[in-house]
Protein backbone atom coordinates (compact mmCIF):
# COMPACT_ATOMS: atom_id res chain seq x y z
CA UNK A 1 0.00 0.00 0.00
CA UNK A 2 1.12 3.61 -0.31
CA UNK A 3 2.49 5.16 2.85
CA UNK A 4 2.18 8.40 4.69
CA UNK A 5 4.49 11.29 5.51
CA UNK A 6 5.45 12.97 8.73
CA UNK A 7 3.05 15.46 10.26
CA UNK A 8 3.58 17.59 13.31
CA UNK A 9 1.62 16.24 16.25
CA UNK A 10 2.17 16.74 19.96
CA UNK A 11 2.75 13.59 21.97
CA UNK A 12 3.17 13.05 25.70
CA UNK A 13 5.50 10.52 27.28
CA UNK A 14 4.05 7.38 28.75
CA UNK A 15 5.26 4.09 30.23
CA UNK A 16 5.90 1.18 27.86
CA UNK A 17 6.84 -2.46 27.98
CA UNK A 18 10.62 -2.69 28.45
CA UNK A 19 13.07 -5.42 27.53
CA UNK A 20 15.64 -7.02 29.78
CA UNK A 21 18.95 -8.10 28.31
CA UNK A 22 19.86 -10.28 26.58
CA UNK A 23 16.93 -10.60 24.17
CA UNK A 24 15.84 -13.87 22.57
CA UNK A 25 13.57 -14.09 19.54
CA UNK A 26 10.98 -16.43 18.10
CA UNK A 27 9.36 -16.88 14.69
CA UNK A 28 6.69 -14.54 13.32
CA UNK A 29 3.50 -16.20 12.00
CA UNK A 30 1.17 -13.95 10.03
CA UNK A 31 -1.76 -12.23 11.72
CA UNK A 32 -4.99 -11.99 9.76
CA UNK A 33 -6.02 -8.38 8.91
CA UNK A 34 -9.68 -8.97 9.82
CA UNK A 35 -8.56 -9.64 13.40
CA UNK A 36 -6.52 -6.46 13.59
CA UNK A 37 -9.14 -3.91 14.65
CA UNK A 38 -10.65 -6.09 17.43
CA UNK A 39 -7.13 -6.67 18.77
CA UNK A 40 -6.26 -2.97 18.70
CA UNK A 41 -9.54 -1.93 20.36
CA UNK A 42 -8.98 -4.50 23.09
CA UNK A 43 -5.45 -3.21 23.61
CA UNK A 44 -6.68 0.41 23.69
CA UNK A 45 -9.72 -0.46 25.83
CA UNK A 46 -11.72 1.86 23.59
CA UNK A 47 -13.42 2.04 20.20
CA UNK A 48 -10.98 2.90 17.42
CA UNK A 49 -13.54 3.05 14.62
CA UNK A 50 -17.10 1.93 13.98
CA UNK A 51 -16.99 3.23 10.39
CA UNK A 52 -13.97 1.50 8.87
CA UNK A 53 -12.74 -2.00 8.18
CA UNK A 54 -9.55 -3.45 6.71
CA UNK A 55 -9.71 -5.09 3.30
CA UNK A 56 -7.30 -5.85 0.52
CA UNK A 57 -6.81 -3.43 -2.36
CA UNK A 58 -4.31 -3.24 -5.24
CA UNK A 59 -2.10 -1.38 -2.73
CA UNK A 60 -2.29 -3.99 0.04
CA UNK A 61 -4.19 -3.62 3.33
CA UNK A 62 -6.45 -0.56 3.04
CA UNK A 63 -9.37 0.97 4.91
CA UNK A 64 -12.90 0.90 3.52
CA UNK A 65 -16.19 2.34 4.75
CA UNK A 66 -18.07 -0.39 6.62
CA UNK A 67 -21.19 1.81 6.71
CA UNK A 68 -22.26 5.20 5.38
CA UNK A 69 -19.93 8.07 6.27
CA UNK A 70 -20.95 11.72 6.15
CA UNK A 71 -18.69 14.73 5.66
CA UNK A 72 -17.43 15.86 9.06
CA UNK A 73 -17.75 12.46 10.74
CA UNK A 74 -14.84 11.42 12.95
CA UNK A 75 -14.00 8.09 11.36
CA UNK A 76 -11.20 6.88 13.65
CA UNK A 77 -9.53 7.69 16.95
CA UNK A 78 -6.27 6.00 17.91
CA UNK A 79 -5.21 6.67 21.52
CA UNK A 80 -1.63 7.70 22.15
CA UNK A 81 -1.32 4.63 24.40
CA UNK A 82 -1.38 2.28 21.38
CA UNK A 83 1.02 4.26 19.23
CA UNK A 84 4.65 3.18 18.88
CA UNK A 85 7.50 5.61 19.54
CA UNK A 86 11.22 5.40 20.26
CA UNK A 87 10.22 5.28 23.95
CA UNK A 88 9.43 1.61 23.30
CA UNK A 89 13.15 0.96 23.09
CA UNK A 90 14.69 -0.62 26.16
CA UNK A 91 16.31 2.23 28.11
CA UNK A 92 19.73 0.55 28.06
CA UNK A 93 19.63 0.37 24.25
CA UNK A 94 18.35 3.93 23.85
CA UNK A 95 21.01 5.26 26.22
CA UNK A 96 23.82 3.37 24.51
CA UNK A 97 22.79 4.55 21.05
CA UNK A 98 22.67 8.17 22.21
CA UNK A 99 22.92 10.62 19.34
CA UNK A 100 24.43 8.09 16.93
CA UNK A 101 21.01 7.44 15.43
CA UNK A 102 18.11 9.72 14.53
CA UNK A 103 14.43 9.24 15.28
CA UNK A 104 13.80 7.13 12.18
CA UNK A 105 16.64 4.76 13.03
CA UNK A 106 15.52 4.42 16.65
CA UNK A 107 11.96 3.61 15.68
CA UNK A 108 13.29 1.19 13.06
CA UNK A 109 15.15 -0.63 15.81
CA UNK A 110 11.87 -0.95 17.72
CA UNK A 111 10.28 -2.61 14.68
CA UNK A 112 13.22 -4.98 14.21
CA UNK A 113 13.22 -6.08 17.83
CA UNK A 114 9.48 -6.65 17.93
CA UNK A 115 9.62 -8.54 14.65
CA UNK A 116 12.23 -10.88 16.13
CA UNK A 117 10.12 -11.35 19.26
CA UNK A 118 7.40 -12.80 17.07
CA UNK A 119 4.25 -13.81 18.96
CA UNK A 120 5.94 -12.81 22.21
CA UNK A 121 5.72 -9.19 21.09
CA UNK A 122 2.78 -7.12 22.28
CA UNK A 123 2.80 -5.58 18.80
CA UNK A 124 2.84 -8.85 16.86
CA UNK A 125 -0.57 -8.28 15.17
CA UNK A 126 0.61 -4.88 13.92
CA UNK A 127 4.13 -5.88 12.89
CA UNK A 128 2.85 -8.91 10.97
CA UNK A 129 0.52 -6.71 8.89
CA UNK A 130 3.32 -4.45 7.66
CA UNK A 131 4.36 -4.98 4.03
CA UNK A 132 7.50 -7.02 3.30
CA UNK A 133 10.29 -5.40 1.34
CA UNK A 134 9.37 -7.19 -1.89
CA UNK A 135 6.02 -5.38 -1.89
CA UNK A 136 7.57 -1.94 -1.45
CA UNK A 137 8.62 0.21 -4.39
CA UNK A 138 10.56 3.05 -2.75
CA UNK A 139 13.46 3.89 -5.03
CA UNK A 140 15.89 2.84 -2.31
CA UNK A 141 14.95 -0.77 -3.22
CA UNK A 142 15.44 -0.32 -6.97
CA UNK A 143 18.43 -2.01 -8.53
CA UNK A 144 20.89 -0.06 -10.65
CA UNK A 145 19.18 -1.06 -13.87
CA UNK A 146 15.82 0.20 -12.58
CA UNK A 147 17.37 3.43 -11.31
CA UNK A 148 18.72 4.07 -14.79
CA UNK A 149 15.12 4.82 -15.81
CA UNK A 150 15.22 8.02 -13.70
CA UNK A 151 18.92 8.86 -13.92
CA UNK A 152 18.15 12.31 -15.36
CA UNK A 153 15.95 13.26 -12.40
CA UNK A 154 17.19 14.55 -9.05
CA UNK A 155 15.47 11.52 -7.48
CA UNK A 156 18.37 9.38 -8.71
CA UNK A 157 21.00 11.21 -6.64
CA UNK A 158 18.60 11.60 -3.72
CA UNK A 159 18.13 7.84 -3.67
CA UNK A 160 21.88 7.18 -3.67
CA UNK A 161 22.35 9.65 -0.83
CA UNK A 162 19.42 8.28 1.19
CA UNK A 163 20.70 4.71 0.88
CA UNK A 164 24.21 5.69 1.96
CA UNK A 165 22.86 7.49 5.04
CA UNK A 166 20.91 4.41 6.14
CA UNK A 167 24.01 2.25 5.66
CA UNK A 168 25.98 4.74 7.75
CA UNK A 169 23.36 4.62 10.54
CA UNK A 170 23.42 0.83 10.47
CA UNK A 171 27.18 0.70 10.96
CA UNK A 172 26.89 3.18 13.84
CA UNK A 173 24.23 1.27 15.80
CA UNK A 174 25.30 -2.28 14.97
CA UNK A 175 27.89 -2.60 17.79
CA UNK A 176 25.34 -1.37 20.35
CA UNK A 177 22.65 -3.81 19.31
CA UNK A 178 25.09 -6.69 19.26
CA UNK A 179 25.70 -6.05 22.95
CA UNK A 180 22.02 -6.38 23.85
CA UNK A 181 20.49 -8.80 21.32
CA UNK A 182 21.81 -12.36 21.21
CA UNK A 183 20.42 -12.89 17.72
CA UNK A 184 21.44 -9.57 16.27
CA UNK A 185 23.67 -11.41 13.86
CA UNK A 186 20.47 -12.22 12.00
CA UNK A 187 19.88 -8.51 11.41
CA UNK A 188 21.38 -7.25 8.18
CA UNK A 189 21.68 -3.83 6.63
CA UNK A 190 18.90 -4.92 4.30
CA UNK A 191 16.64 -5.61 7.31
CA UNK A 192 17.47 -2.23 8.78
CA UNK A 193 16.85 -0.48 5.47
CA UNK A 194 13.42 -2.12 5.24
CA UNK A 195 12.56 -1.07 8.80
CA UNK A 196 13.75 2.50 8.21
CA UNK A 197 11.66 2.72 5.06
CA UNK A 198 8.58 1.45 6.89
CA UNK A 199 9.09 4.14 9.53
CA UNK A 200 9.92 6.87 7.02
CA UNK A 201 6.77 6.18 5.04
CA UNK A 202 4.31 5.44 7.85
CA UNK A 203 5.33 7.47 10.90
CA UNK A 204 3.89 10.82 11.91
CA UNK A 205 6.13 13.49 13.39
CA UNK A 206 6.02 15.46 16.60
CA UNK A 207 8.28 17.79 18.50
CA UNK A 208 9.29 14.77 20.60
CA UNK A 209 10.00 12.41 17.75
CA UNK A 210 8.01 10.05 15.57
CA UNK A 211 4.98 7.87 16.16
CA UNK A 212 3.60 4.87 14.30
CA UNK A 213 -0.20 4.95 14.46
CA UNK A 214 -1.63 1.44 13.94
CA UNK A 215 -4.79 1.22 11.82
CA UNK A 216 -4.54 4.87 10.74
CA UNK A 217 -1.51 3.96 8.63
CA UNK A 218 -3.65 1.68 6.46
CA UNK A 219 -5.24 4.81 4.95
CA UNK A 220 -4.14 5.47 1.37
CA UNK A 221 -3.28 8.78 -0.28
CA UNK A 222 -5.40 11.12 -2.37
CA UNK A 223 -3.58 14.32 -3.32
CA UNK A 224 -6.79 16.38 -3.48
CA UNK A 225 -8.29 15.10 -0.23
CA UNK A 226 -8.64 17.56 2.65
CA UNK A 227 -8.68 14.79 5.28
CA UNK A 228 -5.49 14.41 7.32
CA UNK A 229 -4.38 12.75 10.54
CA UNK A 230 -4.69 15.21 13.42
CA UNK A 231 -3.90 14.90 17.11
CA UNK A 232 -5.95 16.02 20.09
CA UNK A 233 -3.88 16.35 23.25
CA UNK A 234 -6.99 16.84 25.37
CA UNK A 235 -8.41 13.52 24.18
CA UNK A 236 -4.93 11.96 24.04
CA UNK A 237 -5.54 10.50 20.61
CA UNK A 238 -4.94 10.92 16.88
CA UNK A 239 -8.03 11.14 14.69
CA UNK A 240 -9.28 11.58 11.15
CA UNK A 241 -12.38 13.50 10.06
CA UNK A 242 -14.03 12.65 6.73
CA UNK A 243 -13.80 15.42 4.13
CA UNK A 244 -16.60 13.94 2.00
CA UNK A 245 -19.36 11.34 2.00
CA UNK A 246 -18.57 7.63 1.54
CA UNK A 247 -20.87 4.74 0.77
CA UNK A 248 -20.31 1.28 2.31
CA UNK A 249 -17.52 -0.58 0.56
CA UNK A 250 -15.80 2.56 -0.76
CA UNK A 251 -12.12 3.03 0.04
CA UNK A 252 -11.49 5.93 2.43
CA UNK A 253 -8.58 8.20 1.55
CA UNK A 254 -6.59 10.99 3.18
CA UNK A 255 -3.85 13.35 2.00
CA UNK A 256 -0.36 12.59 3.24
CA UNK A 257 0.83 16.00 2.18
CA UNK A 258 1.23 18.24 -0.86
CA UNK A 259 3.98 16.07 -2.29
CA UNK A 260 5.50 15.86 -5.76
CA UNK A 261 5.97 12.51 -7.46
CA UNK A 262 9.67 12.81 -6.69
CA UNK A 263 8.89 12.79 -2.97
CA UNK A 264 6.18 10.15 -3.27
CA UNK A 265 8.39 7.63 -5.06
CA UNK A 266 11.42 8.24 -2.84
CA UNK A 267 9.64 8.29 0.51
CA UNK A 268 6.44 6.32 -0.08
CA UNK A 269 7.06 4.01 -3.00
CA UNK A 270 4.37 5.15 -5.42
CA UNK A 271 3.49 7.95 -7.82
CA UNK A 272 0.27 9.35 -9.23
CA UNK A 273 -0.45 10.55 -12.77
CA UNK A 274 -1.04 14.27 -13.25
CA UNK A 275 0.24 15.23 -9.80
CA UNK A 276 -0.75 18.86 -9.21
CA UNK A 277 2.11 19.23 -6.71
CA UNK A 278 4.85 18.12 -9.08
CA UNK A 279 8.07 20.10 -9.23
CA UNK A 280 11.55 19.73 -10.69
CA UNK A 281 14.86 20.19 -8.90
CA UNK A 282 17.57 21.52 -11.22
CA UNK A 283 21.13 22.75 -10.97
CA UNK A 284 22.57 25.66 -12.91
CA UNK A 285 26.35 25.93 -12.73
CA UNK A 286 28.85 28.64 -13.51
CA UNK A 287 30.91 27.40 -16.48
CA UNK A 288 34.42 26.44 -15.39
CA UNK A 289 35.89 28.36 -18.33
CA UNK A 290 34.14 31.61 -17.34
CA UNK A 291 36.92 34.23 -16.77
CA UNK A 292 34.78 35.70 -13.95
CA UNK A 293 34.04 32.31 -12.37
CA UNK A 294 35.62 33.05 -8.98
CA UNK A 295 34.14 36.55 -8.74
CA UNK A 296 30.66 35.32 -9.61
CA UNK A 297 30.90 32.42 -7.18
CA UNK A 298 31.95 34.77 -4.39
CA UNK A 299 28.98 37.07 -5.06
CA UNK A 300 26.56 34.14 -5.12
CA UNK A 301 27.86 32.82 -1.83
CA UNK A 302 27.66 36.29 -0.32
CA UNK A 303 24.21 37.33 -1.52
CA UNK A 304 22.32 34.08 -1.93
CA UNK A 305 21.13 31.74 0.81
CA UNK A 306 24.13 29.78 2.15
CA UNK A 307 24.30 26.03 1.49
CA UNK A 308 22.00 24.08 3.81
CA UNK A 309 20.59 20.60 4.26
CA UNK A 310 17.04 20.04 3.09
CA UNK A 311 14.38 17.90 4.83
CA UNK A 312 15.98 14.71 3.49
CA UNK A 313 19.46 15.77 4.61
CA UNK A 314 20.62 16.51 1.08
CA UNK A 315 23.05 19.33 0.52
CA UNK A 316 21.32 22.29 -1.10
CA UNK A 317 23.61 24.87 -2.69
CA UNK A 318 23.15 28.30 -4.19
CA UNK A 319 22.95 26.78 -7.67
CA UNK A 320 20.06 24.42 -6.86
CA UNK A 321 16.53 25.53 -7.78
CA UNK A 322 13.01 24.14 -7.49
CA UNK A 323 10.85 24.70 -10.58
CA UNK A 324 7.05 24.55 -10.44
CA UNK A 325 4.46 24.75 -13.17
CA UNK A 326 3.96 28.14 -14.81
CA UNK A 327 0.20 28.06 -15.25
CA UNK A 328 -0.07 31.14 -17.43
CA UNK A 329 2.15 32.30 -20.26
CA UNK A 330 1.35 35.83 -19.10
CA UNK A 331 2.24 35.13 -15.50
CA UNK A 332 4.94 37.03 -13.67
CA UNK A 333 7.42 34.22 -13.42
CA UNK A 334 5.51 32.02 -11.01
CA UNK A 335 7.23 28.69 -11.20
CA UNK A 336 10.45 30.21 -12.54
CA UNK A 337 12.09 31.32 -9.27
CA UNK A 338 13.33 34.87 -9.03
CA UNK A 339 16.52 33.45 -7.55
CA UNK A 340 17.08 31.42 -10.74
CA UNK A 341 16.49 34.47 -12.93
CA UNK A 342 18.91 36.44 -10.74
CA UNK A 343 21.45 33.65 -11.10
CA UNK A 344 21.14 33.87 -14.90
CA UNK A 345 21.59 37.65 -14.83
CA UNK A 346 24.82 37.24 -12.88
CA UNK A 347 26.08 34.55 -15.24
CA UNK A 348 25.36 36.78 -18.25
CA UNK A 349 27.76 39.46 -16.99
CA UNK A 350 30.99 39.57 -18.97
CA UNK A 351 32.98 42.26 -17.12
CA UNK A 352 33.79 43.05 -13.47
CA UNK A 353 32.14 46.44 -14.04
CA UNK A 354 28.78 44.79 -14.81
CA UNK A 355 28.99 42.70 -11.65
CA UNK A 356 29.94 45.70 -9.53
CA UNK A 357 26.97 47.58 -10.98
CA UNK A 358 24.63 44.80 -9.76
CA UNK A 359 26.17 45.07 -6.30
CA UNK A 360 25.66 48.85 -6.23
CA UNK A 361 22.07 48.47 -7.42
CA UNK A 362 21.38 45.91 -4.67
CA UNK A 363 22.75 48.31 -2.05
CA UNK A 364 20.45 51.06 -3.31
CA UNK A 365 17.30 48.89 -3.33
CA UNK A 366 16.27 45.92 -1.21
CA UNK A 367 19.75 44.40 -0.92
CA UNK A 368 18.99 41.44 -3.16
CA UNK A 369 21.42 40.87 -6.00
CA UNK A 370 20.13 40.92 -9.62
CA UNK A 371 16.48 40.50 -8.65
CA UNK A 372 15.41 43.32 -10.96
CA UNK A 373 15.56 43.24 -14.79
CA UNK A 374 18.89 44.32 -16.19
CA UNK A 375 18.86 47.87 -17.54
CA UNK A 376 20.49 46.63 -20.73
CA UNK A 377 17.56 44.94 -22.52
CA UNK A 378 19.87 42.88 -24.68
CA UNK A 379 21.62 41.57 -21.57
CA UNK A 380 18.25 40.79 -19.97
CA UNK A 381 17.21 38.82 -23.05
CA UNK A 382 20.58 37.06 -23.15
CA UNK A 383 20.27 36.00 -19.52
CA UNK A 384 16.82 34.50 -20.04
CA UNK A 385 17.82 32.87 -23.33
CA UNK A 386 20.57 31.18 -21.36
CA UNK A 387 17.90 29.79 -19.07
CA UNK A 388 15.77 28.84 -22.04
CA UNK A 389 18.64 26.82 -23.50
CA UNK A 390 19.01 24.96 -20.20
CA UNK A 391 15.31 24.10 -20.11
CA UNK A 392 15.35 22.94 -23.74
CA UNK A 393 18.27 20.65 -22.89
CA UNK A 394 16.45 19.23 -19.85
CA UNK A 395 13.29 18.70 -21.93
CA UNK A 396 15.25 16.80 -24.57
CA UNK A 397 16.88 14.61 -21.90
CA UNK A 398 13.54 13.68 -20.38
CA UNK A 399 11.93 13.10 -23.76
CA UNK A 400 14.72 10.65 -24.53
CA UNK A 401 14.27 8.96 -21.15
CA UNK A 402 10.49 8.63 -21.65
CA UNK A 403 10.95 7.06 -25.10
CA UNK A 404 13.55 4.63 -23.76
CA UNK A 405 11.10 3.33 -21.15
CA UNK A 406 9.21 1.49 -23.89
CA UNK A 407 12.18 -0.86 -24.31
CA UNK A 408 12.53 -1.64 -20.62
CA UNK A 409 11.54 -4.96 -19.15
CA UNK A 410 11.01 -7.00 -22.31
CA UNK A 411 13.51 -9.60 -21.10
CA UNK A 412 12.72 -9.35 -17.39
CA UNK A 413 9.92 -11.31 -15.77
CA UNK A 414 9.92 -9.65 -12.38
CA UNK A 415 6.48 -8.47 -11.32
CA UNK A 416 7.90 -5.31 -9.81
CA UNK A 417 9.27 -3.89 -13.05
CA UNK A 418 5.97 -2.82 -14.67
CA UNK A 419 5.07 -1.00 -11.45
CA UNK A 420 8.40 0.78 -11.26
CA UNK A 421 8.38 1.60 -14.96
CA UNK A 422 4.97 3.24 -14.52
CA UNK A 423 6.35 5.20 -11.55
CA UNK A 424 9.24 6.38 -13.73
CA UNK A 425 6.81 7.39 -16.47
CA UNK A 426 4.66 9.38 -14.04
CA UNK A 427 7.75 11.12 -12.67
CA UNK A 428 9.22 11.99 -16.06
CA UNK A 429 5.93 13.06 -17.63
CA UNK A 430 5.30 15.36 -14.66
CA UNK A 431 8.77 16.88 -14.92
CA UNK A 432 8.35 17.31 -18.66
CA UNK A 433 5.08 19.18 -18.16
CA UNK A 434 6.71 21.58 -15.71
CA UNK A 435 9.83 22.17 -17.79
CA UNK A 436 7.75 22.85 -20.92
CA UNK A 437 5.57 25.35 -19.05
CA UNK A 438 8.67 27.19 -17.81
CA UNK A 439 10.25 27.08 -21.26
CA UNK A 440 7.15 28.63 -22.85
CA UNK A 441 7.13 31.39 -20.24
CA UNK A 442 10.80 32.19 -20.88
CA UNK A 443 10.21 32.27 -24.62
CA UNK A 444 7.29 34.69 -24.22
CA UNK A 445 9.25 36.85 -21.79
CA UNK A 446 12.15 37.25 -24.22
CA UNK A 447 9.73 37.97 -27.07
CA UNK A 448 8.03 40.69 -25.01
CA UNK A 449 11.37 42.50 -24.60
CA UNK A 450 12.48 42.31 -28.22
Amino acid sequence: MPFRAFRVITLTRRSHHRFSTPLTFSSLPQFQPHNFLPWLEKKANSTISSSLSIANSPYGNSLFASNSIQTGDCILQVPYSVQITADNLAPEIRTSIGEDAGNIAKLAIVLLIHKKLGQDSEWHPYISCLPPQEEMHNTIFWNESELDMIRGSSVYQETIYHKSQIEKDFLAIRPVLKSFCQSFGDFTCKDFMHACTLVGSRAWGSTKGLSLIPFADFLNHDGISEAIVMSDDDKQCSEVTADRDYVPGEQVLIRYGKFSNATLMLDFGFTIPYNIYDQVQIQFDIPKHDPLHDMKLELLQQYFVPPTNDAKGLKCSVNSFTIKEVKSARGKGKGVPQSLRAFARILSCTTPHELNHLVMEAAQTDGRLARRPLQDINKEIQAHQMLSSLFIQLIEERNTAVMSLDSWGTSLCERRLPVRRQMAQNLLHGELHILKSASIWLENYCFSLS
